[in-house]
């Protein structure tokens, strides 16, 4: 078994050991300060570098860290060269990548403490950390209130009570001594990360969270600030998740945000926090000239059917009207004149029949016999239906035939 160095000295991002198994691109080693993927947190990148002889310091890039559950053995993925069995090297972890990834799993866990503070139905059934915007999926339905909620008690514990990182690991028959917030099924010693304020006389000993976890996290918990949810989405099984950014990630994310709010803001002369009572100005225009619009058209279209010769089949009135605009199909087919049957046909090859009031026809049998005639394909209720045809001219005919003889 290797020595964890990323449990027993978490900061130490350098390190030096022996190369003690070679599977291809991948390497195991004596020691590692390598985080191996697991517990939803993406593995560690960064280096490793060795004396190659001749060649001179060899340098290869490490792309993936992982552990084999059998044998506890944990191999390291390079690219480039691969050194030899009994190599010294020295390792480097990619600093920045491994700050992200603390900053993340820190802010699910204190995230989903908040939550569960304001109600412990709100609990944990899955997480994912693998890029800037993670997830929590949580039961018991949170509503958008409560998301504000739990988000405005993290950040006011945050800003106000300084919670440090311990980490434990005891039996399992010790857990029932601490307040987990989410049993584990970890069996034997089960490492715990613990967020509570440093241990003095005024503390009354209660942490803010205490969870079973193999990850890495930030030493204080206000280093993964801001936590900041982004949206909620519902999930199949009564499910809601969470997604959210922790860290320089959501802070960059904010910034952006700000940014763009003000650049767009300042095209209304106004600022970022105007900007919603701005949009729902514009919201209420654009209802307004959609409405105006509406009944332009359907002014427009009542007209081109008045415009539209008037043929009498037996007890029947028939416009046919030509449209060019498509769109303008389900505005005809809604202006009919009382008493009369309307065929509209269009550029597209799309027609329709529509009867007004008064007229006892059913439209979508019209329709339907109309289509065996021209071809294609189309139905409808006995006030309105549509369809399609590859002749339009025979689709009027038809309709023409089936009335009956003009007067």
């Amino acid at each position: 078994m290797p020595d964890a160095l990323y449990y027993s000295k978490p900061h130490q991002l350098e390190f030096t050991a022996s190369v003690t198994g070679v599977d291809g691109q991948q390497v195991a080693l004596s020691a590692t300060a390598f985080y191996p993927e697991g517990g939803g947190q993406n593995p560690d990148l960064g280096k490793l570098v060795w004396d190659g002889g001749e060649a001179g310091l060899v340098e290869g890039a490490v792309t993936d860290t992982q552990k084999d559950k059998a044998s506890g053995e944990i191999w390291h993925t390079l690219s480039g060269p691969v050194p030899s069995v009994g190599d010294e090297v020295r390792g480097e972890v990619d600093a920045g990548v491994r700050w992200r990834h603390e900053q993340r799993h820190s802010g699910e866990h204190l995230l989903a403490a908040a939550f569960h503070k304001l109600n412990p139905a709100f609990a944990v059934q899955a997480v994912g950390m693998r890029g800037p915007e993670c997830t929590l999926d949580l039961a018991g339905q949170p509503s958008e209130s409560d998301v504000r909620a739990a988000e405005a008690l993290l950040r006011e514990t945050l800003g106000r009570t300084p919670l440090k990182l311990r980490t434990s690991e005891v039996s399992e028959a010790e857990l029932d001594r601490y307040p987990l917030r989410r049993t584990t099924k970890i069996t034997g010693t089960v490492r715990l990360v613990i967020f509570e304020e440093e241990r003095s006389e005024n503390v009354n000993g209660v942490p803010f969270d205490v969870s079973a976890c193999g990850g890495l996290h930030v030493p204080w918990a206000a280093m993964a600030s801001p936590v900041t949810v982004l949206r909620t989405e519902r999930l199949k099984g009564d499910l809601t998740r969470v997604v959210f950014m922790a860290g320089e990630e959501a802070a960059a994310r904010l910034a952006e945000t700000y940014q763009a709010s003000r650049a767009l803001a300042a095209t209304f002369s106004s600022g970022p926090t105007d900007l919603s009572a701005r949009v729902e100005v514009l919201r209420r225009q654009a209802r307004e000239a959609e409405a105006q619009l509406a009944s332009l058209r359907t002014a427009l279209i009542r007209r081109e059917i008045a415009a539209a010769p008037l043929e009498h089949f037996g007890t029947a009135s028939l416009r046919a009207l030509r449209l060019d605009d498509i769109a303008m199909l389900p505005v005809a087919l809604s202006a009919v004149p009382d008493g009369e049957l309307l065929v509209v046909t269009t550029a597209a090859r799309r027609v329709g029949l529509a009867r007004g009031a008064g007229l006892d026809l059913h439209v979508g049998e019209l329709l339907r016999s109309a289509l065996s005639v021209s071809g294609g394909k189309g139905g409808g209720k006995a006030d309105s239906a549509q369809g399609q045809t590859e002749d339009v001219t025979a689709f009027v005919g038809a309709v023409r035939t089936v009335l009956g003889n003009p007067n």
